[in-house]
C-alpha cells in the first residue's frame, strides 16, 4: 500500500511540474503579462508622440504660419518693420533667472 501511495505522489508531481515550472507555466504567463502591460504603457506613449510629430509635419507642409513660428522662436528671425520682445521671468526660489520663450510682437 505504502508503495502505490509513493507513485501515487510520484506521478501527481511529475503532473504538476509543467503547471509551475514548465515551459507554459503559471509563473512565465504571469510575468509576460506583466511585459505585456509595460509594452501597452509604452506604446501608448509613443503614439501620442508620434500623433504630435505627424500634426507638426502636416502644419509644416501645409502653411507657413508654423514656418514663421519656428524661425522666430529657434532663430530668433523677425520680420522687417517687427519688433522684437524677450520676457524674462523673476523665478524666487532659483539662484539664477531662467529665460522663458521669446514672444514678438507688431509694431504699429
Amino acid at each position: 500500500m505504502k508503495l502505490l501511495t509513493l507513485i501515487f505522489v510520484a506521478l501527481i508531481a511529475l503532473l504538476q511540474y509543467p503547471l509551475w515550472l514548465g515551459k507554459g507555466s503559471w509563473l512565465r504567463v504571469w510575468d509576460l503579462n506583466q511585459k505585456i502591460v509595460a509594452q501597452k504603457s509604452s506604446n501608448t506613449e509613443l503614439k501620442l508622440r508620434n500623433d504630435t510629430l505627424d500634426a507638426e509635419v502636416r502644419d509644416l507642409k501645409q502653411g507657413n504660419t508654423a514656418i514663421e513660428e519656428r524661425a522666430r522662436s529657434e532663430l530668433g528671425m523677425i520680420k522687417q518693420d517687427e519688433v522684437f520682445y524677450q520676457v524674462i521671468d523673476q523665478i524666487p526660489s532659483s539662484p539664477t533667472p531662467q529665460p522663458v520663450a521669446p514672444t514678438t510682437g507688431q509694431h504699429e
